[in-house]
């Protein structure tokens, strides 16, 4: 069977709770695990810099669906989770990787006909972290008034330099749309030029399925 990945959200009833599932998570690893970062958030939709202490991320890539049904069974009902969202992906294509590694990379492969998820992270040179934070409000204002945008959050591995976004949408063709729009070309023209990261990924996948709620509803649904 073809590796899959998924995206977890989870709200935690304290700032302590949170900070400390995302220490001791990461001395466990579930069977069937390929790949996985451990993420903060920031406020809301807001891809820009600040940190909502409560929710944490997940990004994780599994040997087979089977791997990931059985995290998703173990993982209801931790104590001191107070909203979890759960969305499962198969690749659609990108570019680039993570700390080196090629998520898309043996990934069962999804259609383009429904909504779309995107996964972007980055290693922002320290040179270009001021840059970097400046241009961060715009993009951020432009994604939360895009058409056919269902849902965003900004993640990071770090609170500086290790950062990414990761959203869903209506359909393919609304995303290129953001991605065509003024400050997005901007910033993307000024990342290479200015060669801001270290490492870069890009990804796009099919979310097909999807369980939990995100700030009260399922944005697929």
């Amino acid at each position: 069977m073809a590796a899959v990945a998924s995206f977890h959200v989870v709200r935690h009833d304290r700032a302590l709770t949170a900070l400390a599932r995302l220490g001791t998570d990461r001395l466990h690893r579930p069977p069937g695990l390929a790949f996985r970062r451990l993420l903060g958030t920031g406020h809301g939709a807001d891809t820009g810099p600040g940190a909502d202490l409560r929710r944490t991320a997940v990004f994780a890539v599994w040997d087979d669906a089977a791997a990931l049904d059985d995290h998703l069974v173990a993982a209801a009902g931790r104590a001191g989770v107070v909203e979890r969202y759960d969305v499962r992906l198969r690749a659609l294509g990108g570019h680039g990787s993570w700390r080196g590694v090629d998520v898309l990379e043996g990934l069962a492969r999804g259609g383009g006909d429904g909504p779309v998820a995107v996964l972007t992270r980055a290693d922002v040179r320290v040179r270009a972290w001021r840059p970097f934070r400046a241009a961060g409000p715009a993009v951020s204002e432009e994604l939360g008034a895009a058409d056919g945008l269902l849902a965003a959050l900004g993640v990071g591995e770090l609170p500086v330099g290790r950062l990414g976004t990761f959203s869903l949408w209506s359909g393919a063709d609304a995303m290129r749309s953001f991605v065509a729009s003024a400050a997005h070309r901007d910033v993307v023209r000024r990342t290479r030029a200015g060669q801001w990261y270290g490492e870069e990924l890009f990804a796009r996948f099919e979310p097909y399925g999807s369980s939990g709620t995100w700030d009260g509803r399922d944005p697929l649904r």
